[in-house]
C-alpha cells in the first residue's frame, strides 16, 4: 500500500514537473505567432532549458531589449527572481526520490544565487550575441556558443549541489546538457520551418524533452558515480577562463575572419579570358591592407579606401582606413568606377568580398541609374546586419548596456594590438544606422545590374528565419574569406563576368540557416527604433520576406 503510494507521488510530481517545464515555452511561442514576430520565434523552447541556456535566453532578449539604464537594471532584477523560482521549481520537482531533498526554501535561495551568477558569466557571451546580429558575422555567434557548452554542466551541479564548486562534473552530466544542447536547436530549427500556430505544440514538445533533461541533470548532479578531482575548485577556474575568452575571442573571430594582410584572390593574381568584357574592380573587406601591388590583369584594379592620386590611380592604404563608413567607401568607390570607365571604356564590374560586398552595395544604393557599372559580384556579403542596435557612447536608446558592455570587451581585446577594432567605429556605426536598407536589400535586384551573391556555407548561420536571397547565388562549403579562393568559385566568377548564368544553391544552406535559428538574439523590430522609423523599409523580422516595402 505504502509502495503504491509513493509511486503514485512520483508519478504526481513528474507530472506537475513537466507542466511546469511546457507552459512558459508555450506561452513565449504563443506570444510571438500572436504578434507576428517571425524572427524570434526559435528561442521559446530555451525558456525551461537546464542551466545555462535558459540564461542565455533571458539575457539575449534583455540585452537587445532594454532602452535606458533602468529599464535595464529593472529587467535583471526581474530575470534574477523569475529564473531563480522558475529553476527551484524544476529542481524541486526533478529531485530523485532516492536522495533527501533539501527545503524547499534552500533550493529557492540556491538558484536565486545561481540566476545571478549566471548573468554575470553569461553576459560577455550574451553581448556578444548581440554583437553578430549587429554585424552578422557567424563567427561571433560560433564564439558565443561554445561557452555555454562548457559551463553547463558546472552550473547545473550549482542549483542542487553544496560544494558544486568542487570537483569535475561527469560524463553523464555533460552528456545530458550536450542532448539539452541539441533538442533546442532541432526544435528552434523545426519551428522556424513552421508558419501560424503550428510553432505551438512543438515549443511544447521542446518543453517536454525540457522537463525530462531536468529530471536526468538533477538526478546526474545529486548521485553522481563518481566525482573526479574532488578537492579541486574546478568550477571557478573554468568559469575565470570561459570569462576571460569572451576577451580572446574577439582576436580569433578577427583572425579567422582575415587578419591585416596583402588580399590577393585569384581574380587580382591570374589574367582573366579575353570574354571577359569588363573592367574589373576588386573591393577586400575589413582590416585588410594594400602596398600598391598591380594586379596580373591590366583590366583588373584595387578598390582604394583612401582614393585615387592625381593621376586616377587607387593609392595604397592600412588597416584603418577600412574602418571607415561605408557611404565614405562608396563615394570613393563611385569616384574609382567613374575614372576607371572613363579611362579603358569599357563596363565596369565590381567584385567586394565581405565589407567591400557591402561598398557595393551601398554604391549601387546612392548612385542613380544608369550606372556604368553591369555586373556586380557579392563574396560573403553580411546578411541581414543591423538586427540589434546600440546607441553611440553618452546616449541613451536600444541596447544601450549591451554597448557599453562591448566597448569594454574590445578595449581588452585591443590591448597589445597594433590595429584596434572598436565597436563604435564609423563602419559598424554605418550599418546600425542605415540597418532599414542593410537587413531588407542587401540581397535584392538593382534594376539594370546583374548581381550575384556567393556565399559560404557558414554564412547560413548568419542568416535569420526566412527568406534571405532574390538574387542568383554561388553555394559551397566555406568559412567566411574561404570562398573566395577557390578554383570552382574562380571559374564561376569568370562564368558570370562572361555573360553566363550562375545560380547554383546547395539545399543543406537551408537546413544550416534553421538549425541556427535558437541561437541567434531576437531581432529588434524596425518601427520600434527612433533611428529606424522614418524609413519606409520592411522589415524581415516581422514578416519573414526580404525586398519588400513597409
Amino acid at each position: 500500500m505504502a509502495r503504491g503510494a509513493a509511486v503514485e507521488a512520483v508519478r504526481s510530481r513528474t507530472a506537475m514537473l513537466l507542466v511546469l517545464a511546457v507552459l512558459p515555452p508555450v506561452l513565449e511561442e504563443a506570444a510571438l505567432v500572436a504578434i507576428s514576430f517571425h524572427g524570434a520565434r526559435g528561442l521559446a523552447p530555451q525558456v525551461t532549458a537546464v542551466w545555462p541556456y535558459d540564461s542565455f535566453h533571458d539575457l539575449r532578449w534583455l540585452l537587445v531589449y532594454h532602452n535606458s539604464w533602468w529599464t535595464f537594471a529593472l529587467g535583471l532584477v526581474v530575470l534574477t527572481v523569475f529564473r531563480g523560482l522558475l529553476t527551484a521549481g524544476l529542481t524541486a520537482l526533478a529531485w530523485p526520490e532516492r536522495a533527501p531533498r533539501p527545503p524547499f526554501g534552500w533550493l529557492v535561495r540556491r538558484n536565486l544565487e545561481v540566476a545571478a551568477l549566471a548573468l554575470v558569466i553569461i553576459s560577455p557571451w550574451a553581448a556578444i550575441s548581440v554583437a553578430f546580429s549587429a554585424v552578422a558575422l557567424s563567427l561571433y555567434l560560433f564564439a558565443s556558443l561554445a561557452p555555454m557548452l562548457v559551463l553547463a554542466p558546472f552550473l547545473q551541479r550549482a542549483g542542487v549541489v553544496r560544494n558544486w564548486w568542487r570537483g569535475l562534473p561527469t560524463i553523464e552530466l555533460l552528456g545530458w546538457s550536450v542532448l539539452n544542447f541539441v533538442v533546442l536547436t532541432v526544435a528552434g530549427a523545426v519551428i522556424s520551418s513552421t508558419t501560424g500556430w503550428w510553432g505551438v505544440p512543438v515549443a511544447a514538445l521542446a518543453g517536454l524533452a525540457n522537463g525530462l533533461l531536468w529530471q536526468r541533470t538533477v538526478s546526474a548532479a545529486v548521485l553522481p558515480a563518481r566525482i573526479r578531482l574532488a578537492r579541486v575548485p574546478v568550477a571557478p577556474v573554468a568559469i575565470a577562463l570561459t570569462m576571460a575568452a569572451a576577451v580572446a575571442s574577439q582576436t580569433l573571430v578577427g583572425l579567422a575572419a582575415g587578419p591585416p594582410a596583402e588580399w590577393r584572390p585569384p581574380v587580382l593574381a591570374e589574367r582573366l579570358p579575353d570574354r571577359v568584357p569588363h573592367a574589373v574592380i576588386a573591393i577586400a573587406g575589413h582590416d585588410s591592407q594594400w602596398n600598391g601591388r598591380l594586379p596580373e590583369d591590366p583590366r583588373v584594379e584595387r578598390f582604394s579606401y583612401v582614393g585615387l592620386d592625381r593621376q586616377g590611380r587607387p593609392l595604397p592604404y592600412g588597416p584603418e582606413a577600412t574602418h571607415q563608413s561605408l557611404d565614405s567607401s562608396a563615394v570613393l568607390l563611385a569616384t574609382q568606377v567613374s575614372e576607371l570607365h572613363r579611362r579603358t571604356g569599357r563596363p565596369i564590374a565590381l567584385l567586394g568580398f565581405s565589407e567591400g560586398a557591402m561598398v557595393a552595395r551601398t554604391y549601387l544604393d546612392k548612385w542613380a541609374q544608369p550606372l556604368p557599372v553591369e555586373a556586380v559580384l557579392l563574396f560573403s556579403p553580411l546578411i541581414q546586419p543591423g538586427r540589434a542596435y546600440y546607441p553611440p557612447a553618452g546616449y541613451e536608446g536600444w541596447g544601450v548596456a549591451a554597448g557599453w558592455e562591448l566597448r569594454g570587451i574590445f578595449w581588452l581585446a585591443n590591448l597589445g594590438r597594433s590595429v584596434k577594432s572598436r565597436p563604435d567605429e564609423p563602419f559598424v556605426r554605418s550599418v546600425l544606422v542605415n540597418a532599414p536598407f542593410y537587413r531588407n536589400r542587401t540581397l535584392c535586384p538593382v534594376a539594370g545590374v546583374r548581381v550575384i551573391a556567393f556565399l559560404p556555407t557558414v554564412s547560413a548561420a548568419e542568416a535569420p528565419p526566412g527568406e534571405y536571397s532574390r538574387i542568383p547565388v554561388f553555394q559551397m562549403p566555406a568559412l567566411h574569406g574561404g570562398l573566395i579562393g577557390q578554383r570552382l568559385a574562380q571559374e564561376r566568377v569568370v562564368d558570370f563576368l562572361a555573360g553566363g548564368r550562375v545560380d547554383e544553391p546547395r539545399r543543406e544552406y537551408r537546413l544550416l540557416q534553421r538549425l541556427g535559428a535558437a541561437w541567434q538574439a531576437p531581432p529588434l523590430p524596425l518601427a520600434l527604433n527612433p533611428v529606424w522609423a522614418a524609413d519606409r523599409e520592411g522589415d524581415p523580422a516581422i514578416t519573414g520576406r526580404i525586398c519588400e516595402p513597409r
